[in-house]
């Protein structure tokens, strides 16, 4: 299987994917205080919609729980598997979080809307992990269960 198979693009694609996951790590979460952040109120859209969360703040030192769930500071300690990390970070502040993604080996890794990183995504891709870039899982998520 050629790498650039793992880059996931098309809505069919898309799709499948959001209709075999689950547990969702989401790295970059912010707190409930942030609430009109996508960052708040789309994991809160996946909580309702069935979805298991687990919350990955990059800050927030002293919280131990967000959306009623406990907080990891890094994937690798969270225990199990995850399906899929839908990452909240800027493009220049992904590199940093690459190591931790690879040894978790998610099934996939979700870039949310205006996130971009190519050279992560082939990364990634080439560890045989699914990547999405610049969209967010939200909308994506609403398109399927409307149709």
């Amino acid at each position: 299987m050629d790498w650039k198979d793992n880059l996931i693009e098309s809505p069919a694609q898309i799709r499948q994917l959001i209709m075999n996951i689950h547990r969702i790590a989401v790295l970059g979460i912010k707190t409930e205080a942030q609430a009109g952040q996508p960052s708040v109120y789309v994991p809160q859209y996946l909580l309702r919609a069935g979805f298991e969360i687990i919350p990955v703040p990059v800050y927030y030192p002293e919280v131990t729980e967000i959306l009623g769930a406990t907080v990891y500071r890094r994937l690798v300690d969270v225990p199990g598997e995850i399906d899929l990390v839908d990452v909240f970070r800027r493009p220049q502040d992904i590199d940093g979080h690459i190591d931790d993604i690879l040894s978790k080996k998610p099934k996939a890794v979700w870039f949310q809307s205006g996130i971009r990183h190519e050279r992560a995504a082939e990364t990634l891709a080439r560890a045989g992990i699914q990547v999405v870039q610049d969209r967010c899982l939200m909308v994506e998520h609403r398109s399927i269960a409307a149709s």
